[in-house]
């Protein structure tokens, strides 16, 4: 009897479908995508449409949006710094900090987390075997079809998500203090009205969401393990959500598309 289109081929528990999932993305050594993002900016939300390709280890990206800005990031050239062609006058590129303030404003996560890195920091540690118990709470939960192929569901519900006050200790930085809660920077900075390069000072008192999210819910290909779809919702409803495109991982990306000078480019 053959398989109804709607249903993925096998069935799958719980920890197969995340060590699956964290296998591919860990597996990754080059991808090409199309994003459509919606994040949540102070009280509107933000649209975006990314086209992406990414080489891995070490790490290369190129980022062009609707906006006809375009972002190169070679590790170890440029003094580590991202080329940026801002798509508006002035009209020329600038070398900027991918983790600095100018590319963290307005923007949820960096550069540096292009693709799938914020998903794979929010299943733990790449074997699937999950440490805390935000990421413990990921739940298979059904069948799909996305982009018109067979997927999975994989469903996280904290109903005890919330801010708590959280005392800076010493050297702290809003980077480790994300990193201790899982959270993500981009809600300490809003909530607590800082910049990125805000420096903290030990015993400072800060709101803090003690998860990334109160429910997240994730859409993986069945053929090819890796995501088509993340939404993730707070306190606030909606906080972001990414659907990614014409997804082709593990295509050899030749490396003249990582220069500057590559045909096309404004950089």
């Amino acid at each position: 009897m053959q398989a109804s289109s709607r249903e993925p081929v096998e069935p799958i528990s719980t920890q197969q479908l995340i060590t699956r999932l964290s296998s591919a993305i860990q597996s990754l050594k080059t991808l090409r995508c199309l994003v459509d993002a919606e994040e949540r900016i102070g009280r509107s939300y933000t649209p975006g449409l990314t086209l992406m390709k990414l080489s891995f280890s070490p790490l290369k990206v190129y980022i062009k949006n609707q906006k006809n800005i375009e972002i190169l990031y070679v590790t170890g050239q440029n003094n580590n710094d991202a080329w940026v062609y801002p798509g508006s006058f002035p009209y020329i590129t600038l070398s900027l900090n991918p983790t600095g303030s100018l590319m963290r404003k307005g923007q949820h996560h960096t550069v540096l987390q292009a693709g799938f890195g914020t998903i794979a920091d929010l299943l733990g540690n790449p074997n699937g075997q999950s440490s805390t118990v935000f990421t413990r709470s990921f739940r298979y939960a059904g069948d799909t079809l996305a982009q018109g192929q067979p997927a999975y569901i994989l469903r996280s519900d904290y109903p005890q998500f919330r801010y708590i006050t959280y005392k800076a200790g010493p050297n702290e930085t809003i980077h480790s203090i994300a990193n201790r809660f899982g959270c993500g920077e981009y809600r300490i900075l809003e909530r607590n009205s800082l910049s990125i390069d805000s420096k903290l000072t030990e015993g400072q008192a800060l709101q803090v969401p003690n998860s990334y999210g109160r429910r997240t819910v994730l859409v993986i290909s069945a053929k090819t393990s890796l995501p088509t779809s993340v939404t993730v919702y707070d306190d606030g409803g909606l906080y972001e959500k990414y659907t990614f495109l014409n997804v082709v991982p593990n295509q050899l990306i030749p490396a003249a598309e990582f220069t500057k000078d590559y045909q096309g480019y404004k950089l």
